[in-house]
């Protein structure tokens, strides 16, 4: 049972600390309701895992991937507003998860079951987790000035589509992988919440992107303890945790 519980808060801790970092860039591209949104387009794939009986992370990631490769299609073909490409996208993944979702497993759905990762889905989510993390520290900057002006990046020799592209499959992976702490309904709110909480207290770049990664990690760990302590779900625990950090950040920021 303990051996459980340190898989579960190693997985979550990991889990939340990309998910925060990668939350800092997409605040800043003013893309915030996008994590929730594919956190609904991966439900068609966590349906499958659930009727079939294999990981949710893996059925959500190639369902997402397909999502993420025609918004970018469709953005590159159409210049529609990323938001609005991924709202046609989301509105059609739910309503073929809910032909093919059991009423039983509604609840592992939407709001995820974290009690469930063993020694595998640990290591995997570990090292997925750390791979992502460093990709994204790798284009951060490069997304950052695409976002201020695509004439200057594309100036100073940025791809701007493929880092657009590698930008979105990191999303996909940071969510696929997600959907196992907090579920679909809730993997917006673990992305956004600890970096809107981060952007409070910091007072730059850097403060804001890896204080959006300890206060995901942070946010996991303690609402993963009080799980365990109080019995009650996990993912709504964690969620709670982060916004409490959010709301004592706007404290913060008033009082400096």
């Amino acid at each position: 049972m303990e051996e459980q519980f340190l898989f579960s808060l190693i997985t979550g801790i990991s889990i939340g600390g990309v998910a925060g970092y990668l939350g800092s860039l997409m605040i800043t591209k003013r893309m915030a309701l996008v994590g929730d949104a594919l956190g609904h387009v991966a439900l068609p794939g966590v349906a499958l895992a659930l009727i079939y009986g294999f990981s949710v992370s893996l059925g959500a990631f190639p369902i997402l991937l397909l999502g993420i490769i025609l918004i970018w299609l469709f953005e590159m073909r159409t210049k529609l507003p990323m938001e609005a490409l991924t709202g046609v996208v989301f509105t059609a993944s739910v309503a073929i998860a809910f032909l093919l979702l059991p009423e039983s497993q509604v609840s592992t759905a939407l709001i995820g079951d974290i009690s469930q990762v063993g020694f595998w889905d640990t290591l995997v989510s570990l090292i997925f987790c750390i791979v992502t993390w460093l990709i994204l520290w790798k284009i951060f900057s490069k997304i950052i000035l695409a976002n201020l002006s695509e004439n200057l990046a594309k100036v100073e020799h940025v791809k701007v589509e493929r880092y657009n592209f590698v930008y979105l499959i990191c999303i996909a992976i940071v969510v696929a992988l997600g959907i196992k702490v907090t579920g679909s309904l809730l993997m917006g709110a673990m992305v956004v919440t600890p970096a809107a909480a981060a952007r409070n207290f910091a007072r730059n770049l850097s403060q804001y992107s890896y204080g959006a990664l300890i206060i995901g990690g942070l946010s996991c760990a303690l609402g993963i303890l009080a799980f365990k302590f109080f019995a009650l779900p996990a993912g709504p625990l964690i969620i709670l945790v982060a916004t409490l950090l959010f709301l004592i950040s706007l404290i913060f920021k008033k009082l400096t």
